[in-house]
């Protein structure tokens, strides 16, 4: 309580309402499995189009897997589906098996792109940053020669734009210099003492260098930063290059405290996160570590480079610079090959880890750190469930199950296996059962755009699209269905009335088509045999309300457990169920019909105070879709009273 202990007016400012609670997000999305390029074990960040998706896992090749062959991207086709039928938000967790699942000693290297600098010494080794066909590249690096730094201010030589641990060529432009300043490279060091320049062509440090500024004579004498260019150019399925312009090639460069060369952009451990997720290649660690001086660097890369002729440093020198002795560029290029999709992922990388090390996760472990996460879905997990990835596909759908429930509110969105048939599909739903689950058949047929055929694709992307166009258009408490499948030519398998009155009661959901009404989604029910949870929007729709509830009464905890923190509490929670009401998600013409919330001492004892707890009662009265429209029609006469 404040304290008043001399003569004064006090003004404070008070609360008298209720704290508010804020609906929560339904419709963000969590996709899990093999995509052709992308990070692996870095927390996911939020896609909200398919353009940035091919930008971070790739384009809508196939995928070609080591042990099954080639098969359609299915992830691809999903994240395409889901924008295409309303969603908006998307994170997706990439699953990847090596060949090789065991590595040598430290990082398994097993179906990352590489390649080497052709007649290095010090065999420079360039990696693509994740694994995939789709990280075989070419990788240029333009050397390039700035213009001339070195002018005279007072009559004294002068140097501009010049930083500590730059690379220069030094080399003479006059007829007659003053000094005989060999021609070549150069690590310019700043003496911070006495704010002088000088200039290394062997060593890394003030007591090897061997050209001073006052040395120079601005006419006599050209002053020329080196930087590189990096550009990598995929060599299939390319969506666009990657350039990183004008970086320093000595290792220990330094700008504003921070590493800034080439070496630090393209290491194998970034210090953002941003860099680390789209940065296409590395250099491994143990291959830094193999230049001392970017001098070193620039005598590795132009030594390999066939057109570099005469020997050094004239000749090196020369390949930057035109027959005039104006600064050019030289360029070299690197192809990174090897890389591909591995073995096709087995239940275990769907299931993910944490590395003991690094404290990363990997698959649906990614996941659970991604609070906003409502919606949950494997695209293509289910290929081939009636042959040899039967046990593979059942164990994932499994996980998605647990993973919805550990996670509380969430939903899975669970497909039926590719080529079922009705008694294959009800099979499948026999061994299911949850309330955290709806079951969706058969897959739908699309228009493939890299092949230009049509080709089926599994449910769960359009679906979880629809559930977030329903959310948006109407409300996550409305039933998901009776909805048009925008991009949907037809289904692997069409079905009538009698079919689906065997499928609707088990908590099968199906597609239809109707003649004059398109393609529709045409179930909404969870796989629970539970009767209370039927319904899909059921289930959202509580999930919705538990989460929102949670998260707007994080105010209460160690407050003190007493009457005014309990109406505090009830009011706050009446509040966001009246809106609720108003907008029409319960049932009840009044809002006493419609909801209650209870706490009190009816609601807690005495050992609930003693140990810390408050509880807090709450029912809704929620609404259920009418899934069945009936009309009772009769004969009626005209003289016959109601």
């Amino acid at each position: 309580m404040p304290e008043y202990l001399a003569p004064g007016v006090f003004v404070e400012e008070v609360s008298f309402r209720a704290k508010s609670i804020e609906g929560v997000s339904t419709t963000t999305t969590g996709f899990v499995g093999p995509t052709r390029y992308g990070p692996l074990d870095i927390e996911p960040e939020i896609i909200t189009s398919l353009v940035e998706f091919e930008r971070t896992y790739g384009g809508r090749e196939k995928l070609d897997f080591e042990d099954d062959g080639e098969i359609d991207n299915y992830m691809w086709h999903g994240v395409r589906s889901f924008f295409e039928e309303g969603g908006k938000r998307l994170y997706v967790s990439r699953v990847f098996s090596p060949v090789d699942p065991a590595p040598p000693e430290g990082r398994n290297w097993s179906g990352y792109a590489n390649g080497s600098l052709a007649g290095s010494p010090s065999q420079l080794q360039v990696y693509a940053r994740f694994p995939g066909q789709a990280g075989n590249a070419r990788v240029s690096f333009t050397f390039k020669a700035s213009q001339n730094i070195l002018v005279n201010v007072a009559g004294a030589p002068t140097v501009r734009s010049l930083t500590d641990r730059d690379v220069v060529s030094i080399r003479a432009v006059g007829t007659s210099p003053p000094a005989a300043i060999p021609d070549g490279y150069y690590l310019a060091l700043k003496d911070r003492e006495n704010d002088t320049w000088a200039f290394s062509s062997t060593g890394d440090d003030l007591s090897s260098a061997d050209v001073a500024l006052a040395d120079l004579t601005a006419g006599a004498y050209a002053v020329c930063v080196i930087t590189v260019t990096v550009t990598v150019d995929p060599l299939t399925g390319a969506t666009g290059n990657f350039v990183a312009p004008d970086l320093p090639p000595d290792p220990k460069h330094e700008r504003a405290g921070n590493p800034d060369s080439m070496f630090a952009y393209f290491a194998e451990d970034t210090p953002s996160m941003t860099r680390a997720r789209t940065n296409p290649i590395l250099f491994r660690d143990e291959d830094i570590g193999a230049f001392s001086t970017g001098i070193e660097v620039i005598q590795a890369f132009l030594a390999a480079d066939p057109h570099a002729s005469a020997s050094p440093p004239a000749g090196l020198d020369a390949a930057l610079h035109d027959p005039r002795g104006n600064p050019a560029q030289r360029t070299l290029s690197i192809v990174l090959t090897e890389g591909n999709d591995g073995n096709r992922p087995a239940a275990a990388a769907y299931e993910g880890g944490v590395n003991d090390v690094t404290d990363r996760k990997t698959g649906l472990k990614q996941l659970e750190d991604l609070e906003d996460i409502s919606i949950i879905a494997a695209p293509g997990s289910t290929f081939g469930y009636q042959n040899g990835y039967r046990a593979n596909a059942r164990s994932i759908v499994r996980l998605l199950i647990s993973h919805a429930e550990r996670m509380k509110y969430r939903i899975a969105v669970i497909d039926c296996g590719d080529k079922q048939s009705i008694s294959e599909v009800r099979a499948m739903r026999a061994e299911l059962d949850s309330t955290y689950g709806a079951l969706y058949y058969p897959w739908i047929r699309v228009l493939d755009p890299l092949t230009q055929q049509e080709v089926h694709v599994p449910p769960s992307g359009f679906v979880a699209g629809i559930y977030a166009r329903n959310d948006v258009n109407r409300a996550v408490y409305k039933a998901p269905a009776n909805e048009v499948v925008n991009l949907a030519l037809g289904f692997e398998r069409f079905l009538n009335k009698a079919q689906q009155e065997v499928l609707n009661p088990e908590g099968i959901n199906c597609f239809r088509f109707f003649e004059g009404r398109g393609m529709r989604l045409w179930g909404a029910r969870t796989i629970s045999s539970d009767p209370e949870w039927k319904y899909v929007n059921l289930r959202r729709y509580f999930a919705y309300v538990e989460r929102s509830i949670d998260k707007g009464t994080q105010w209460a905890v160690f407050e003190p457990n007493g009457a005014q923190l309990w109406a505090n509490v009830r009011r706050t929670i009446e509040d966001f169920l009246l809106n609720e009401w108003q907008n029409g998600a319960l049932l009840g013409d009044k809002p006493d019909k419609a909801f209650f919330v209870k706490c009190d001492r009816s609601t807690m004892s005495q050992n609930d105070l003693d140990n810390g707890r408050l509880i807090c009662l709450v029912g809704l009265a929620p609404l259920r879709p009418a899934e069945f429209v009936i009309f009772r029609i009769g004969q009626w006469t005209a003289d016959r009273k109601v």
